[in-house]
Order: C-alpha cells, then sequence, then structure tokens
C-alpha cells in the first residue's frame, strides 16, 4: 500500500469543461492510459480551487499552508490487474509559491508553473460567488456565481464524471509513466446561476488551446470539496 505523501482540503473547486476534440490531446496522453469518455465526449476541464491546511508528511510548511491553484486537466483510465483506474491528466497546474512547483515537477513529474494569484469567495443572502484570478502579461479569471447551499451530486450525471476521478498520471520521459492515488470523499455541488470565464488560453496553455478561447464551456459549476490525501507515486 502506498505510503500518503500529502494531506489537506482542496475547497470551492470551479470546474469549466469543454468538449474537445480528442486528436488535440492525444500527444499529451501518458504511455498505458487511453482517454476516458463520457457520453462518447472528450473533456477537457480548467479548475481554479483553495489549498488548505496542506501537510507533507504530516508536517505543515511554513507560508505554504494555504495556496491557490488552477490547472487544465483532460481525463483518462489505465488497465490494471485490480481492473480500471479513472484519473486525469495535468496540461498545466498554477500556483503561487515556486517551493511547491519544485517539489510537484521533481517528484511526480507534473507540470506546475509559478505566477503571482488572488481568490475571492463571496456570500450574501441568496448567492455563493467564487473567483480566481492567476496572472502572465495580463490578469485572468475563472469566477462563478450559485446557490448557497450545495446538493449531492446525481449519479450517472456530468458532474459525476468529472469529479470521480481519483487517480493521476504524468508522463515521463522514455514513454514512462507515474501514477499516484487521490483519496476524498464524494463531493457536493452548488447551481450554476452565471459565470464569467477570461483567460488568454493560447498564452497560459499553448497553440494547442486557443481553440478553448472561442468555445463556450459545456457546463460550469462549483464543488464544494472536502479533505483529500494524496499518496506517493510509482511508475507504471
Amino acid at each position: 500500500m502506498a505510503t500518503t505523501f500529502l494531506t489537506a482540503e482542496w475547497r470551492k473547486l470551479v470546474m469549466a469543461n469543454y468538449a474537445i476534440d480528442k486528436k488535440v490531446l492525444l500527444p499529451y496522453l501518458p504511455a498505458k492510459t487511453e482517454l476516458d469518455l463520457w457520453n462518447n465526449n472528450c473533456y477537457v476541464s480548467l479548475v481554479g480551487f483553495r489549498f488548505q491546511d496542506v501537510k507533507l508528511r504530516g508536517f505543515s510548511i511554513p507560508l505554504h499552508t494555504n495556496f491557490e491553484e488552477v490547472n487544465l486537466r483532460f481525463y483518462v483510465r489505465h488497465k490494471s490487474s485490480e481492473g480500471w483506474k479513472r484519473g486525469v491528466v495535468f496540461i498545466s497546474e498554477i500556483v503561487p509559491r515556486r517551493a511547491i512547483t519544485f517539489v510537484a515537477n521533481t517528484l511526480y513529474g507534473e507540470k506546475y508553473a509559478t505566477m503571482p494569484m488572488a481568490y475571492s469567495w463571496a456570500e450574501n443572502e441568496d448567492a455563493l460567488t467564487v473567483s480566481y484570478k492567476w496572472k502572465k502579461r495580463k490578469w485572468n479569471e475563472l469566477k462563478v456565481t450559485t446557490s448557497i447551499n450545495p446538493l449531492a451530486i446525481a449519479e450517472g450525471s456530468e458532474e459525476e464524471f468529472i469529479t470521480e476521478h481519483y487517480w493521476g498520471y504524468a508522463k515521463l520521459k522514455n514513454n514512462g509513466t507515474n501514477e499516484y492515488e487521490v483519496a476524498h470523499p464524494r463531493w457536493e455541488v452548488y447551481q450554476t446561476k452565471e459565470h464569467h470565464i477570461d483567460v488568454d488560453f493560447k498564452n497560459i496553455y499553448g497553440e494547442d488551446f486557443q481553440l478553448l478561447q472561442q468555445e463556450k464551456p459545456a457546463s460550469v459549476f462549483l464543488a464544494e470539496g472536502s479533505a483529500v490525501s494524496v499518496k506517493a507515486g510509482r511508475k507504471i
């Protein structure tokens, strides 16, 4: 059994989900994985959230316990001896601390980058507004306004597909793949009222994802999140 490398809370996850041509993602697909589809659709998701109470192997690191992250990810599955494992692959993960970038890229083969970031959670009597911002040349923003109370995720829903992937896969050199488990309970989601996405996809994620600039997301929702634990990785 893999040891726990990191524990934290992931809170207020804004998830903007885009249907995309499978051919765009094939160059990013790690060995021994295949694209995971929902209703025959291939998705990428732009996700913003807060890390809270982060501990590495049980220890808090000063100035690195609470911070924002924004990532662009897609969905895969891997056939193991125990059956199918459903996971995510990250195109890019943006955080505001260089030390986080170094550890994640070195130990997990991920694609972290460090940028100035900001967030806002605002609540009134009938709405919750959550915003994440990050800066490369200009400020980018992912923002959603929702109902106050979260609801259980419906069985067989798009929200279930997006949130119920419990493995991470990273493409390594020499056609290798790193695998790690992310454990958390089933999440709840808020009903979306409106959203705002102002992102320079080409500048942040490269020409392959410039097409998202003009695309409307298939869905945007807010997940409450929970405590999570990230297991030590292994090569497959």
